[in-house]
């Protein structure tokens, strides 16, 4: 049997880089609370994305639910987002009392349709989370319009953003949020982690405040919080990577552009779109599946398996059809997202994937049709 491939691997530095990045954690014995590594990441960071603020957290979910935390929305207030996402989203705004109210997502990008989102305003309605989906960028400029119109605050899902710019600005300074995951599969890891990057100064100090327990100082503890914080052997993986991190989205590229020099002539399969003014990651390459190619996504899926590769259907299903969400919710007032649920692939790709297996991928699903 052929070697297997996963849908992604995690990038890291050699060996001897790491252990000489953690070398000096044996002197000092610091190893959490936001110490030397931890804050040299946070200047790192600041200087790559192109952002004013940010603030480390031990994953890209807390991160999420602490930045919702910090806004202080009313207990039952409803936020506007999307199905078609990692559970993460979801559950970081109901664990915070708030109600989701599910938007459709356009048929080019995958990203919450910025056009159907003032129909679902309500005097309820307190925020907007979109997502970047896979590296897409959501429609910023109008969700911005909107928002402001509408009195409402705007935090951005930028889990599979890492690195991406817009018009020149890094995707991390639009809406009032936005934060980053970190985890091993993505472009960019600090083994798990994640960070909210910010413009409001005061809404930095709540979120250092929530990862470390609510603590405002040694004798005062100002809210209820978690522990969230960032450790420094996460922090000094995130340090190697951060090195590499152009030459890890270049090799990357390169996979991406050889999946579309194979596959873009194929029936029945829609691939990435090109967005204008965005400079890219290329975090996933997903392929939406029709009936003009013949067989259905979940024969797809099943053919590369047999061959030890391993896609991935990813969004699916919809969160909202989820069992602790779908009494509450019906997937089909988001008829595109729920399809696209249904025909979704995303193939594998990583720095180092060899170009010989994208073409054995690419084979696998060219024979199905000409079959």
């Amino acid at each position: 049997m052929e070697k297997e491939i996963l849908v992604t691997r995690s990038s890291m530095p050699d060996l001897e880089e790491y252990v000489e990045e953690i070398r000096g954690l044996w002197d000092s014995h610091w190893l959490t609370n936001m110490g030397e590594k931890h804050n040299a990441l946070e200047r790192g960071l600041k200087e790559y994305l192109q952002i004013p603020n940010i603030s480390l957290f031990s994953n890209g979910h807390m991160a999420l639910e602490l930045v919702i935390q910090a806004m202080g929305f009313p207990e039952g207030g409803e936020v506007i987002t999307t199905p078609f996402t990692f559970a993460s989203t979801t559950h970081a705004i109901v664990r915070n009392g708030l109600k989701p109210v599910f938007c459709d997502i356009s048929e080019d990008t995958y990203t919450m349709d910025a056009s159907k989102i003032e129909e679902l305003i309500t005097d309820k309605t307190c925020a907007i989370i979109p997502v970047h989906v896979y590296g897409n960028v959501c429609d910023v400029e109008k969700i911005e319009e909107i928002a402001h119109k509408n009195h409402l605050k705007v935090i951005y899902d930028a889990a599979h953003a890492f690195g991406i710019s817009y018009k020149g600005r890094g995707i991390g300074n639009y809406g009032d949020a936005a934060m980053f995951s970190f985890h091993a599969t993505k472009v960019y890891n600090t083994i798990e982690g994640g960070a909210v990057c910010f413009r409001d100064e005061q809404l930095g100090k709540r979120l250092n405040q929530l990862k470390n327990f609510g603590i405002e100082d040694e004798e005062h503890v100002s809210g209820v919080g978690a522990n969230a914080k960032m450790n420094e052997f996460q922090a000094a993986m995130g340090l190697c990577n951060l090195r590499h991190i152009d030459v890890e989205i270049s090799k990357r590229k390169n996979v991406y552009e050889r999946y579309m020099k194979n596959l873009n002539t194929i029936p029945g399969i829609t691939l990435p779109h090109e967005q204008c003014d965005v400079k890219p990651n290329f975090a996933y390459f997903p392929v939406v599946i029709d009936d003009e190619y013949g067989y259905s996504r979940d024969y797809i899926h099943q053919s590369l398996a047999k061959k030890g590769i391993h896609a991935r259907k990813y969004f699916y299903p919809l969160t909202s059809t989820y069992e602790c969400y779908a009494t509450d919710n019906s997937a089909t007032n988001t008829p595109i997202a729920l399809r696209i649920s249904k025909q979704v692939l995303t193939l594998p790709i990583y720095a180092d994937l060899q170009l010989e297996d994208v073409d054995r991928i690419c084979n696998i699903i060219r024979d199905s049709v000409e079959q």
